[in-house]
């Protein structure tokens, strides 16, 4: 089921927003403010983002900027603002849609399901990734440095697979654990840090001289700054 964040102050658009999402068969998280919104974006993973541009705290341009550092997750703008010329500046900061309030929910929902399906289409083309000497390849499977394959089990290389897609995310012991095992995370993370361990000492072995996973103490993991 995809998941859709919507960054939205008034309460009345934003439950409205959310209920005909969930209608459509989406998973929906509802935020009011722009400092909760991108600390959703930091912390949870979403397979869309509906974002407004007059928000508390932080403003929709604020958080597009430093939302397209971390991700390419699909964004549309929705806002209240009809302006050709603003509609042009968001599209080239990285938004890849633009609403205008008053809007039809039915067009939301049209718009919300195209832009899912370009982006599962996009992310099927780019099948490769590579970090430092690192390079794994979706269509088979494989995870190689300098050219040497590394067996990892199917664990460990969706984990490495969720690091490599999303190069400057933190994944916090949840965040993996509920992408990686299907299934709520309840505060034991032994399975998260047991691969973890075992992953690092792979790929250790592979290359001592180098550092790919890196601890953000108190919030989760990463790969290694370059």
């Amino acid at each position: 089921m995809d998941r859709i964040l919507v960054i939205e102050d008034s309460v009345d658009v934003n439950k409205m927003l959310a209920e005909v999402l969930i209608d459509a068969g989406y998973q929906v998280q509802s935020v009011y403010t722009g400092t909760d919104g991108l600390n959703e974006i930091k912390n949870n993973h979403y397979d869309l983002v509906l974002l407004d541009i007059m928000l508390p705290y932080k403003s929709g341009d604020e958080i597009l900027k430093e939302m397209r550092s971390l991700s390419e997750t699909p964004v549309i703008i929705i806002s209240a603002k009809d302006m050709v010329g603003i509609k042009i500046d968001f599209l080239k900061l990285g938004a890849d849609d633009y609403i205008t309030k008053p809007f039809d929910l039915g067009e939301v929902v049209a718009r919300v399901e195209s832009n899912l399906r370009r982006s599962r289409k996009l992310a099927q083309e780019i099948r490769v990734y590579r970090y430092k000497d690192m390079l794994l390849d979706d269509s088979t499977k494989l995870v190689s440095i300098n050219g040497n394959d590394i067996d990892l089990t199917a664990k460990e290389y969706m984990i490495l697979e969720h690091l490599l897609k999303y190069q400057r995310k933190v994944f916090t012991k949840a965040n993996l654990y509920e992408s990686i095992w299907n299934d709520q995370y309840l505060g034991d993370d032994n399975a998260v840090k047991t691969h973890i361990s075992n992953l690092r000492n792979k790929l250790k072995k592979a290359n001592p001289q180098e550092e790919y996973i890196e601890t953000v103490w108190g919030f989760g993991y990463r790969l290694h700054k370059k």
